[in-house]
């Protein structure tokens, strides 16, 4: 496949620079579907995109010449292949607002306010902006993809995509008529907000360039009429932007008093709207990171699902919210509460090894780290205590299923052989500074054998490594949430 991507690519370079690029390099993949490469023939240097979905690029088309009339900052589109799947565009380098923020952390936004990363964030509201409201003169709407504005069916999106992509794949326990009852007051409360602008609809640091000292955008192709509160909304409230709650009102703040310039606004009722957005806008930005993280297993996204909570956290806490929504209320002190809301300990420079018991009827868990690797251990080979009616009852963690395990030679030499095998990786990913290794253990309910086992193995990591250990009982777990529950 990616030899004919690249075929057709170089047809298009051709047939706009005479001449076939020297060097195609494949670009790592984004949140989304479309792939790119970098591709240059001397210092000509152009970023080719293959997208299959048509009507997408035909709306990143239609808004790139109607931002480019009014000089707003976004790339130059340079050739479209006759299919419309294959085009090349102005290649504006590999910085990212997000990768700027993250390899400045130290001295950035942490800072008082006059330093390169906030200038850059004033600048890209001043941009969005324009977007926004000049946008919105000229964008030819119609050409819009999938939904032509903010509307009913857009919320409903946003909302079920937290349901169906975070809530349930965690195995986070919920009442689901009293979600749908909030979630409608939400809705209901949404729409009568103005909508009649431009809204960019993932306005987020990934999407925000760094070139010549300058910002651009991309990625606003899914963009639609809308009310200006959400792509603000998208950026303030971003784990990736690092920013703390007094910058959020400061540059809250900065936006109004330059959106005051273009139109009347009534302050108060614009930013408890704002709000209203925020807490839609983190409930979406969940379900991404569940749907991504979780489910396409793509690493980076797991890691902002805990800085998440703690901003849904916030806004209850803070009584931000401009209306009643107690399932999501609960739900917000559950998941602060829950495994979820850690953050890695990934500060000290040791190896994590992450061990999971699991049930082989729900499926083996996935490596989400970057590194990859690990190991899946077995254990429906050993005696089953949950078979015999007085030990059902109990689980792995406990003495009466610990003693009846300790019982079986088979048990412990299964354990001496797991710690001879994965010992090996473990001295090999401390010499080589590998950041994770997966253990997992598994067996038929995720009850007994696993959890002994995943227990055991734990304690002897700790005992004779210098790591950090990150133990996980995911059935025990999920079954804990739901007790909690009701």
């Amino acid at each position: 496949m990616t030899t004919k991507l690249i075929d057709s690519l170089q047809n298009i370079y051709k047939a706009h620079y005479g001449v076939i690029p020297k060097h195609i390099e494949k670009l790592p993949l984004s949140g989304s579907e479309r792939i790119y490469f970098r591709m240059w023939y001397n210092k000509q240097s152009v970023i080719g995109v293959f997208n299959s979905d048509i009507k997408e690029n035909e709306a990143f088309f239609s808004f790139t010449n109607t931002f480019k009339k009014l000089n707003i900052s976004v790339p130059e589109i340079f050739h479209i292949s006759d299919n419309k799947q294959f085009y090349l565009i102005s290649d504006l380098g590999n910085t990212t607002l997000y990768k700027h923020i993250s390899e400045n952390n130290d001295n950035t936004v942490s800072d008082s306010g006059t330093n390169e990363t906030l200038c850059y964030l004033k600048q890209a509201l001043l941009g969005l902006l324009k977007i926004q409201i000049e946008g919105a003169k000229h964008i030819d709407f119609s050409k819009c993809y999938p939904r032509k504005a903010f509307d009913k069916q857009s919320i409903a999106w946003d909302l079920n995509y937290f349901k169906y992509l975070f809530l349930k794949p965690t195995g986070t326990a919920f009442d689901e008529q009293l979600l749908e009852n909030d979630f409608k007051n939400l809705t209901e409360y949404l729409l009568k907000v103005p909508s009649e602008y431009f809204m960019f609809r993932d306005f987020q640091s990934r999407n925000i360039m760094i070139f010549e000292k300058q910002t651009w955008f991309i990625d606003y192709q899914g963009g639609r009429r809308g009310p200006l509160q959400y792509d603000l909304a998208s950026l303030l409230y971003s784990p990736k932007t690092q920013l703390n709650p007094i910058q959020r009102k400061v540059f809250l703040m900065y936006y109004i008093e330059e959106l005051k310039k273009h139109i009347d606004l009534d302050e108060v009722e614009f930013v408890k709207s704002y709000y209203a957005f925020v807490l839609v806008r983190i409930l979406q930005a969940l379900g991404a990171y569940g749907f991504r993280g979780l489910i396409e297993h793509k690493p980076g996204f797991i890691d902002n699902i805990p800085l998440a909570i703690s901003n849904l956290s916030f806004l209850f806490e803070n009584k931000l919210i401009p209306l009643n929504v107690p399932e999501i209320e609960k739900l917000s002190k559950h998941l602060t509460q829950s495994e979820l809301s850690q953050i890695p300990d990934s500060d000290n420079g040791k190896l994590t090894i992450h061990i999971n018991s699991f049930s082989y009827k729900k499926g083996i868990p996935h490596d989400t780290h970057d590194n990859g690797g690990g190991y899946v251990f077995d254990c429906r080979g050993l005696p089953n205590p949950g078979r015999l009616n007085e030990y059902k009852a109990f689980n792995g963690t406990q003495e009466i299923i610990i003693n009846y395990l300790e019982e079986h030679e088979q048990v412990l030499e299964f354990q001496k052989l797991v710690r001879q095998m994965v010992s090996i990786s473990i001295k090999e990913y401390m010499a080589r500074n590998f950041s994770n290794l997966c253990v997992n253990f598994g067996c038929t309910g995720g009850q007994h054998r696993s959890v002994y086992n995943a227990q055991k193995f734990s304690q002897w990591v700790e005992n004779n490594f210098d790591v950090n250990v990150v133990l996980k009982h995911i059935e025990l777990e999920k079954k804990e949430n739901e007790q909690n529950a009701v």
